[in-house]
């Protein structure tokens, strides 16, 4: 089966809230501000992953900070959010808009915490961010 990529349903759109949700529960009042900023949420998955809040086998949970990980690119990078269905079934996704550019934000920490990686978010942000871009660039050219 070949990939789709359609815009997302109202109930992945909810799942989306829901996943956002299991890591927003850990930010404090005082921070919820500097939370919406895109160092916010990726401040707040290092703390979290500093911490070891989420075991290695707790895999939904590290999903939901892929979720948080993905809106930071959606906020600086302006991706958007679509649902990518194959032959292994439906997953968010990120599209640069007008591209074929995809990046699969909901796996990218689980991934690596289930091996045993150490992880630095801003360095991950960074350089997922560039060899992207550097595809959308490509793309866009033609």
């Amino acid at each position: 089966m070949k990939q789709t990529v359609s815009t997302p349903s109202n109930l992945d759109l909810e799942r989306l809230e829901e996943q956002r949700a299991v890591v927003v529960r850990f930010v404090s009042a005082d921070s919820l501000s500097n939370y919406q900023t895109v160092a916010g949420k990726l401040g707040t998955l290092r703390a979290l992953l500093d911490a070891s809040v989420f075991a290695p086998d707790q895999t939904y949970e590290l999903q939901c900070m892929g979720i948080v990980f993905g809106d930071a690119f959606v906020q600086q990078h302006g991706f958007e959010w679509v649902s990518v269905e194959d032959e292994y079934g439906r997953d968010p996704a990120l599209r640069f808009p007008r591209t074929s550019v995809l990046l699969f934000p909901l796996t990218m920490i689980s991934k690596r915490i289930e091996r045993g990686e150490a992880i630095d978010v801003f360095d991950m942000f960074n350089g997922v961010a560039d060899i992207a871009l550097e595809k959308v660039q490509e793309e866009l050219k033609g």
